[in-house]
Formats: C-alpha cells, sequence, structure tokens
C-alpha cells in the first residue's frame, strides 16, 4: 500500500489517503512451545520481519517458478562452492531441479578440488602470516592446504591434453560448456556439481574460465601449445539462445559479480526474466551490479516489470538451505 496522495474525481483535487492497516499481517515469530513443523516454522518467517519476510518471499518465488515450469537458472560465485553450499548445489543438479548453470573459475576448479581431497573447517581471525609459513590457504573461515592445488595440477593437466587432441580432431576450439562437460566426465565423482551436470546434460557456463587456479593451469599449457584456444563467444550464443527459446525463465543467483551479472544480462535478449531471487551481502550505494537490487535490473530489461523478484540480503550460508529444503525439496512430495 502507498503512502501518498489520492485523486477525488468528484471534488477534481487530490486529497490524503486514509490509510489503515487492519487487512496487514501481524508482526509474530514462531511459537517455540509447539511441536515443531518445518512447513509452519518456514510459513512464519513470513510475519518475523526484516531478512526473514525476503526470505520467504524467496522461497514463494522460487515456488511459483517451478509451478509454471520457468527454465531455471541457478548462478554461484565460487565462494559457495568453497562453503558447504556445493552439497545443496549438487542436490538440485543430482535431481535436475535446475537447468542452467553459471559460476565463476574458482566454483569450477574446487569442484574438482573438493572431488580429489576435503577443505577444513578453520578460523577468521588465524594471522595470513602464519597460514602461509605452513602452507595454508584461507578463504574466510574454511582452510584450504597447498597440497590440494598440486593434486589440481596432476588431475587437470592431463584433461588438458586430452581437450587440446579434441581441439585438433575438432577442427576448431572447444567451447568453454564442452570443456566443462567433458570436465564433469573426467572428474567421475558423484559429490561433483560437474559430474552430475555432464550425467545430467545441463548447460554449464564459465564466462570467467581464466580466473583464479583454472586460468594459471591454462597459461602454463598454453606456454606449451600455443594454438590451444578456449571458444567463449560459443558459450555467449548458447545461453542467449537458451533464454530466448524458454516460453518463462527464473533465476536464483547466489553472490555477485560476473556470474550475476552473465545471467543477468542473457535475459535481456528476451525482454526480462520471469522471476528472480537475488541472496547477496553487496549494497546499491556504490553503483555495482553485485549489490543492485532487482528493481535496477527491470531498468535495464533483465527482468520483466511485472515479473516477481525478490533480493535476500544475507549470507547465502545461512539461508540457501532452507531455501533448497522449502523450494525445492518439499514441493517434490
Amino acid at each position: 500500500m502507498e503512502l501518498n496522495y489520492i485523486k477525488d474525481d468528484e471534488k477534481s483535487q487530490y486529497v490524503k489517503r486514509v490509510l489503515t492497516l487492519d487487512d496487514y499481517p501481524e508482526v509474530k515469530g514462531w511459537d517455540f512451545s509447539q511441536p515443531f513443523d518445518f512447513d509452519k516454522f518456514i510459513e512464519k518467517y513470513f510475519q518475523t520481519g526484516f531478512q526473514a519476510t525476503n526470505l520467504k518471499k524467496a522461497i514463494d518465488v522460487i515456488k511459483e517458478m517451478r509451478k509454471e515450469k520457468a527454465k531455471i537458472f541457478l548462478a554461484f560465485t565460487s565462494n559457495m562452492v568453497t562453503s558447504g553450499l556445493r552439497e545443496a548445489i549438487c542436490y538440485l543438479v543430482k535431481n535436475k531441479l535446475v537447468d542452467v548453470l553459471v559460476t565463476t573459475a574458482g566454483g569450477v576448479e574446487e569442484d574438482v578440488i573438493k572431488s580429489l581431497k576435503k577443505f577444513v573447517i578453520g578460523d577468521f581471525s588465524v594471522p595470513g602470516s602464519m597460514l602461509l609459513e605452513n602452507g595454508i590457504n584461507r578463504t574466510g573461515n574454511i582452510f584450504v592446504p597447498n597440497d590440494r592445488y598440486y593434486l589440481f595440477e596432476k588431475n587437470f593437466v592431463p584433461f588438458l591434453e586430452k581437450m587440446y587432441l579434441k581441439q585438433k580432431e575438432l577442427g576448431r576450439p572447444v567451447s568453454c560448456e564442452e570443456f566443462l562437460f567433458d570436465l564433469g566426465e573426467h572428474v567421475n565423482h558423484e559429490e561433483s556439481i560437474l559430474y552430475w551436470a555432464w550425467k545430467n546434460k545441463i548447460p554449464f557456463f564459465c564466462p570467467a574460465i581464466t580466473d583464479g587456479a583454472l586460468g594459471d593451469m591454462i597459461y602454463f599449457f598454453k606456454k606449451r601449445k600455443s594454438e590451444f584456444y578456449i571458444d567463449v563467444t560459443k558459450d555467449m550464443t548458447r545461453i542467449v539462445d537458451l533464454a530466448m527459446n524458454s516460453e518463462k525463465t527464473g533465476l536464483v543467483v547466489l553472490g555477485g559479480g560476473v556470474a550475476k551479472h552473465h545471467v543477468l544480462n542473457a535475459q535481456i535478449f528476451r525482454e526480462g526474466c520471469d522471476f528472480a531471487v537475488f541472496v547477496n551481502t553487496g549494497q546499491e550505494f556504490d553503483g555495482s551490479d553485485s549489490g543492485a537490487r532487482p528493481d535496477e535490473a527491470v531498468s535495464w530489461c533483465k527482468i520483466k516489470p511485472d515479473g516477481k523478484k525478490v533480493k535476500v540480503t544475507c549470507d547465502a550460508t545461512l539461508v540457501f538451505g532452507l531455501m533448497v529444503q522449502a523450494g525445492f525439496v518439499d514441493e517434490r512430495k
């Protein structure tokens, strides 16, 4: 309900709107004295206020995009794979609950690395110099020892050799989508996002393929095989075609940066997506796309003006598990 002036046609003048809140939902949280019921507990989030209300709205948008059989584009930054959200994303891909994937190089390489050796929980406050001396890399409070990258190199270089030979056989560079498809087969691990994307033939895009350790390995390989290429232009054509040839599209975007913008940009060609759920901690005051609210995307024709859209301003590790359970898992029952 807007708090503004309305026109009184009889008097041909604007008068103040009479505001009543009688039909507004009461602010009221979950009663912990009653037996726990997950569905009712999540339902109560709407009446809790702040970002809890937005979380419930996001779950409802996900349910609607699934009900309307929209093609669901799931975009996520690499730190989502660094964390335990890898399992949530893997579940969605394994069960064909999403239709298109977009991530950054770290999201690819860390999915591969975790298939080889685990990451561990550390601490935000451990001095970087101490970790450096012990050959440990820190992503927030998650520790990734250097030996994981040695294993990655040992596993990944033979794959690059295979892709180089495939390029020779095809007489053209492989696309990034083809590269990731074959990588999923190469990983051959049932806890891997890449593996299930390959198994279920779900399109997977990585517009920033040369970033991170993945890019480092490509750099060294390119020094030896200067004629090796990955065709990212073919991927641009492919993701736009997927968007354009869909009756309805829905976006679930975890984090910001290139993963968020790439999946949004593809929607311009169909005059905007029908549904959009953003989860990130970015703010709009610096003009970044990462922190921009969904309504800004409307101005760019990335989300339809009447599209269902919501942003949950929150660390995705706190809420995405609830979104998967309530928006995807429960809807399958």
